[in-house]
């Protein structure tokens, strides 16, 4: 009696964590709709110690250097554009011939591809925390939506959870969690079609993105 009621004090006591810290508990059993706002027109903001020029490194890429700046109104963004091609050059390799951001909206990206093949990303949810240990999470969904010659649109939906460690000002440790869902066609809610894990480095190659970036704050 004794012990379970000071179990029921410790329950309360002790932090239960953000809504996507309680999320990275419920891997793999993940499902739609997830605990997102839209963004809008806003984007994704890193914490401060994010800014400058990365090494990224995992076991699927070998090396691309990623660049966070800090515009105008101060608050840390990436270079979305030139961060993905950098990476989806190491995994596509000759497959990719241009990635773009939309100029009025930073949560859409195009990726254009050999072959006349377009990939579409749209960001539909976002949210962020900072965890009572010090870790950055972000989660974010998108639809993405392939458009091939003599096809019709392909579309599905990817939510991808990452969590950062800061080591120390040069080394940032990330982990990632990912999940495909079936085509909002198909129903808003679901459960993933597949699911995966992955880690990934990065290592400090300069102090800062050697310049602001201008956007909406």
């Amino acid at each position: 009696m004794q012990f379970a009621l000071f179990s029921c004090i410790l329950a309360l006591l002790l932090p239960l964590g953000g809504a996507l810290e309680q999320r990275l508990l419920a891997w793999p059993e993940w499902n739609l709709p997830a605990p997102l706002s839209r963004p809008g027109h806003r984007d994704l903001e890193y914490p401060q110690w994010f800014e400058g020029v990365w090494l990224l490194n995992s076991n699927e890429i070998s090396q691309a250097s990623v660049v966070f700046r800090r515009r105008n109104d101060g608050k840390v963004v990436g270079l979305r554009a030139a961060n993905a091609a950098a990476v989806a050059k190491q995994v596509l390799a000759g497959e990719l011939l241009a990635v773009e951001d939309d100029p009025i909206n930073p949560n859409r990206q195009l990726t254009k591809l050999s072959n006349d093949r377009l990939l579409e990303t749209s960001i539909q949810g976002r949210a962020t925390e900072t965890s009572k240990t010090g870790f950055f999470l972000a989660d974010e969904l998108s639809i993405q939506t392939l458009r091939q010659p003599g096809l019709p649109p392909r579309l599905s939906r990817i939510e991808i959870l990452s969590k950062f460690h800061l080591v120390n000002e040069n080394h940032i440790e990330v982990e990632q969690w990912q999940a495909r869902y079936p085509s909002p066609e198909q129903g808003l809610r679901a459960r993933p079609i597949t699911s995966s894990y992955s880690s990934l480095q990065l290592e400090r190659q300069s102090g800062n993105g050697n310049a602001k970036t201008t956007g909406p704050p």
